[in-house]
């Protein structure tokens, strides 16, 4: 199933790591024109190195006033991805009001403030899109010292089907993908650890954990019109963890 982005403009955020990175490259090579946003500039020097036509944004998306800024003049976008995230793990005993606010500015304000921007001139144009939130199978499964990070993931997935709700009406589609854990460099520093690794694999029937391309393959079905009567999921990417 062959997809293409050619005459699309795609805008995928935490673009200088892992699944975003992966998404902002797969985007390019189907066709779009990319503009990758992230945080940190040596990311988006590297991503650049790497693929010379995505437009930079240096952005800290939990900065609501910083946003309005880059992006009131990012131009037309017709696909978006809600990559960018801060993994945020404390017992739930310990957590602090710190890390609950920056966590959910990021993993919610942030992903609903972009939308709006972009879901703003969608709707001006008349011409619909697609949006895919990335979530986590976190969203709907407790998991030990993920408190905050799942109630974030929690909120994610309802706030992508109160978007569907709204703005369906205007031909833009809003789905979620929700992965297991990923090996993205981070994943695999975090589960390298055989025993710890077990707790989590045992649980997913297909007995692995998922690779970025699983993810990345899930979000650009999502986005284009292979999936265009697709709209308010929220997709595991888990082996069938979640099922089970």
């Amino acid at each position: 199933m062959e997809i293409t982005f050619a005459n699309k403009r795609a805008l995928v955020t935490g673009a200088g790591k892992g699944i975003g990175r992966a998404t902002a490259l797969a985007l390019a090579r189907c066709g779009a024109e990319v503009v990758g946003a992230t945080r940190t500039q040596a990311d988006l020097d590297s991503l650049l190195l790497e693929c010379p036509s995505i437009k930079p944004v240096c952005v800290d998306l939990s900065d609501w006033e910083a946003t309005d800024a880059v992006l009131k003049d990012i131009g037309p976008v017709d696909l978006l991805v809600n990559n960018a995230a801060f993994p945020a793990l404390q017992p739930f005993l310990e957590v602090t009001p710190d890390m609950f606010d920056i966590s959910f500015n990021t993993n919610v304000k942030a992903p609903l403030h972009v939308a709006q921007i972009v879901a703003r001139g969608m709707k001006a144009r008349g011409t619909g899109g697609s949006i895919v939130n990335v979530s986590s199978q976190a969203s709907q499964c407790a998991l030990k010292d993920h408190a905050v990070y799942c109630a974030t993931k929690g909120a994610l997935d309802m706030l992508t089907r109160v978007m569907a709700l709204e703005l369906g009406p205007y031909q833009i589609r809003v789905n979620s993908v929700n992965p297991t854990v990923v090996m993205t460099d981070m994943g695999r520093l975090g589960w390298s650890d055989p025993e710890k690794a077990r707790t989590m694999t045992s649980r997913i029937p297909l007995g692995r954990f998922a690779e970025v391309e699983d993810v990345v393959n899930a979000i650009l079905f999502l986005l284009s019109d292979k999936s265009a009567m697709t709209n308010g999921v929220t997709l595991p990417v888990d082996g069938g963890f979640l099922a089970c």
